[in-house]
């Protein structure tokens, strides 16, 4: 019996996140004011962060299975931030305020350091309606 390639881990799921984000930084970075594709654009970091972090788990179940205790759990500690990044974003959007954008922004750029974007690869459909996706989950005072 041949063995069973999981194509669609959380590792790679981890690296299109960390790329799409790395994008959305990238544009973000280009954009003079905060109109709609800023809103759908800040959404969908969102949305990467919170993936990235409901994969840190599994990710370091697997360590934890074989017995890399201390592995898993330096595993969890280097990816904290992105939950972390997740709260504090959507914090932002739901109290609209965009004026405190650019310095998350900047707070989150070293962490896309080692990703080099040359080309764009992810188009605009990929975060549009993200915003008020987003804006739906927001709870009601």
């Amino acid at each position: 019996m041949s063995r069973v390639i999981n194509t669609d881990s959380t590792g790679k799921k981890r690296n299109q996140n960390m790329r799409t984000g790395a994008e959305i930084l990238r544009r973000l970075s280009q954009k003079q004011a905060v109109d709609e594709d800023v809103k759908n654009m800040a959404a969908k970091l969102v949305y990467c962060m919170r993936e990235i972090d409901e994969g840190i788990e599994q990710s370091a179940a697997v360590w934890e299975k074989r017995d890399y205790w201390m592995k898993a759990e330096e595993f969890r500690q280097r990816w904290r931030w992105a939950g972390e990044t997740a709260d504090e974003l959507q914090a932002l959007i739901f109290a609209d305020d965009w004026p405190s954008l650019p310095q998350m922004l900047v707070k989150l750029l070293p962490r896309f350091n080692d990703i080099k974007v040359n080309k764009f690869t992810r188009k605009e459909s990929e975060w549009a309606g993200a915003y008020n996706q987003l804006i739906r989950e927001k709870p009601a005072s």
